[in-house]
């Protein structure tokens, strides 16, 4: 089996080829002219042919040979330094910047947490971070104005990006207490809301354009975020469905009271990682997505949220991420 040229031999021929010659190369190498020397006879011996005419010129020149094989040997010593940066970068995990894109469905709690430990774990990392609804979130991931979305489900199939699943929400539909339904105190059906101001966030983006969910009423006032939406179902203007992350301290103040509706579909909402296949997250970006999944991952399932929401509970018992 012949030989492979060694990577130390690789370096010999570039720094003679590009220092013009044996001598120049051992000052710039700090080696002995004669390793110089002896190195790339033996390199010539494994390629069986002649790098360097040594007619007796003071120039050291390249034969054709070696014209042709330099070319070569700048790729291969380009390529490992592509991959000693990229290994320096793995274990250091140096990310310039982590870019999240977070829908608001996503439980707060668990978002400040995880960046709190982020924070003290990757102090060098930037942090890019914006909120908004489903369809800015993906359209931030496909744009590439994000590295990692973190919302529900894709609304279409998209095979340029990577999509796994990590925890759930829970969604709750909520009015005020003094509200007109609120004074009912009995589960209510669509007849019983269809009449009344339903608030639904519209999605910016376009990307949900046509699509409306768990919408009953008759009467819809719209509104661009989910902020507003709650800061006016709080008002007594109308009622929604909100995250119980966002709304836990109203349901236990007794401000908000949860709604049971029988047209209103399931409220259990799933979350995803999204991220564009070509971009692998970096080390710091993969912590923070596994640290936020270990935390959603604990999330009370429906059954449990439904029953932690009918005992009302004390202002002080927080539902860590639902």
């Amino acid at each position: 089996m012949d030989a492979n040229p060694t990577l130390d031999q690789l370096q010999v021929f570039l720094a003679v080829a590009e220092t013009g010659s044996f001598s120049a190369a051992s000052r710039q190498l700090n080696r002995a002219q004669s390793v110089i020397s002896y190195t790339i006879g033996n390199l010539e011996a494994q390629l069986e042919m002649a790098l360097f005419d040594r007619s007796g010129s003071r120039q050291t020149r390249l034969t054709e040979a070696g014209k042709a094989l330099l070319a070569d040997s700048r790729r291969i010593m380009a390529d490992l330094q592509v991959m000693r940066a990229r290994a320096k970068a793995l274990k250091q995990g140096l990310e310039a910047e982590v870019s999240l894109a977070i829908s608001n469905m996503v439980p707060i709690h668990a978002i400040v947490e995880s960046l709190t430990e982020f924070g003290k774990r990757y102090p060098s990392v930037a942090l890019h971070l914006n909120s908004g609804e489903l369809g800015m979130v993906m359209d931030m991931v496909s744009s590439g104005r994000a590295s990692v979305g973190i919302g529900g489900p894709l609304l279409k199939e998209d095979d340029t990006l990577m999509v796994d699943r990590i925890g759930h929400s829970y969604m709750v539909p909520v009015v005020a207490s003094i509200h007109p339904l609120a004074q009912l105190r009995r589960p209510l059906t669509r007849f019983d809301v269809r009449e009344e101001v339903q608030l639904v966030v519209t999605d910016a983006s376009g990307i949900t354009r046509g699509r409306d969910f768990n919408v009953l009423s008759y009467k819809t006032w719209r509104v661009g975020d989910i902020a507003t939406k709650h800061q006016l179902i709080r008002g007594g203007l109308g009622w929604g469905g909100l995250p119980a992350s966002l709304i836990h301290e109203d349901l236990a103040s007794g401000r908000l009271v949860a709604l049971e509706i029988d047209a209103y579909e399931s409220t259990l909402y799933p979350l995803y990682a999204v991220r564009r296949t070509a971009n692998p997250p970096g080390p710091a970006t993969q912590w923070l997505l596994d640290n936020l999944a270990a935390r959603l991952a604990q999330c009370p399932g429906q059954d449990q949220m439904a029953a932690m929401i009918h005992r009302q509970p004390p202002d002080e018992e927080r539902l860590a991420a639902e």
